[in-house]
């Protein structure tokens, strides 16, 4: 069996998917320019995810250890992925509280094992952080996940993928997926 270069969307049953397409993609676009509530304290050494607000990065998480609180609302933070300009070191900077949150729990394997569907609400792991999207399709073991934020559309393998979660009100949820 040969398998086409063309993209075969995952079993879709919505009436019209463009509509749900710019609905989700709206959607996240909000989620990804939100700021967190500042729900928690951390402290040094605590792992944490910071939201990138630069621009054509927004929508991306990079893990970072805490250096050190620095008064009630801002951080120093040590990025594990990010490098100085001259690549000497990992990148320390200051944030505020607002864009960091705590490192999502780890997801229950069977999850992604038992495949994404379309318009799962995705992380992905590329370029460095963690970047939101949805499912747009799959060919083979490859998933195609669209980040509304930078308007791409993207092939992953799954490895690379897990659910998206918010962190609200102090506690982690999923967000809404397509399941059957």
């Amino acid at each position: 069996l040969v398998e086409s270069a063309i993209m075969v969307p995952i079993k879709v049953t919505e009436i019209n998917s463009e509509e749900r397409h710019a609905m989700l993609s709206e959607f996240i676009k909000s989620i990804a320019f939100k700021r967190q509530q500042i729900t928690k304290v951390f402290q040094k050494g605590d792992e944490v995810e910071v939201a990138s607000q630069v621009y054509g990065f927004i929508g991306s998480y990079y893990d970072a250890t805490i250096v050190y609180p620095i008064g009630a609302y801002h951080y120093k933070i040590k990025y594990k992925t990010l490098l100085t300009d001259d690549e000497s070191g990992p990148l320390e900077e200051m944030v505020s509280a607002a864009v960091i949150r705590p490192v999502p729990p780890h997801q229950d394997k069977t999850m992604s094992e038992n495949g994404f569907r379309l318009y799962d609400m995705v992380d992905v792991f590329a370029n460095d952080g963690w970047w939101f999207g949805f499912i747009s399709g799959k060919i083979g073991e490859e998933y195609y996940v669209y980040f509304p934020t930078t308007a791409d559309n993207i092939a992953y393998p799954r490895h690379l993928l897990r659910y998206h979660q918010e962190w609200a009100n102090g506690k982690w949820i999923y967000l809404p997926k397509t399941r059957n």
